[in-house]
């Protein structure tokens, strides 16, 4: 029987609640990490929730971090590194739903949850979330940190930047690039280049004012 290498999930939150649902027989679930002492008390759906401590306690887990949505997705890479984590305790989880094409190629710490399909020559880099039912085609490259919907279909040859985030039900029209930084609302039609530190929506996607 193959032994499964436990884990430990950063944060509490959606992503890490989803990815619980994407283990299969890999992992050992050992509990979240939060910094939150409310849901260290009260634990969650039954399992435990950890102060980072835990990282140093568990030396043998692996680490899978997911934090970040719509309104902090710019702050993830500081989030991840100032967990202290060494980067090679990181570790990939792949639903085993989805499907990931043989010659694309991921990055560390990617979560791929059920039904995403990631085709040939596709490129993910570090700490890349790619959520249900999305469909990543050929030669298309996600940038570092970047959070990807559920429902989402990037054409080909697309090119989304660093630190990224694409809504849910969202289009990229192939050939398409996506500045880093950018913010792609919920179902939008993107059929030209986003500039970095844009916000776009709509169909087709337009520019909206600047974020705060």
């Amino acid at each position: 029987m193959k032994v499964r290498r436990p884990l430990l999930i950063f944060p509490c939150n959606g992503n890490g609640l989803e990815a619980l649902d994407c283990l299969g027989e890999l992992f050992e679930f050992r509990g979240f990490v939060d910094d939150t002492p409310e849901k260290q008390r009260a634990g969650a759906y039954g399992h435990r929730v950890l102060p980072r401590g835990a990282f140093g306690d568990m030396p043998e887990a692996a680490v899978l971090a997911v934090p970040g949505g719509p309104a902090s997705y710019q702050a993830r890479g500081s989030v991840i590194q100032g967990l202290g984590v060494a980067p090679e305790r990181f570790v990939n989880v792949i639903h085993p739903g989805a499907r990931i094409a043989g010659i694309a190629r991921l990055g560390r710490n990617v979560l791929v949850m059920a039904g995403a399909v990631i085709t040939s020559n596709a490129v993910i880099g570090d700490h890349v979330c790619v959520l249900p039912n999305t469909v990543i085609h050929h030669d298309v490259t996600v940038g570092n940190l970047s959070l990807i919907g559920a429902n989402v279909a990037v054409a080909g040859g697309v090119t989304i930047g660093e630190n990224c985030y694409v809504g849910s039900g969202t289009n990229i029209r192939n050939g398409v690039r996506i500045g880093d930084r950018a913010l792609v609302g919920l179902g939008s039609n993107v059929i030209r280049d986003v500039a970095a530190d844009s916000t776009v929506a709509g169909n087709p996607a337009r520019a909206m004012p600047p974020r705060n």
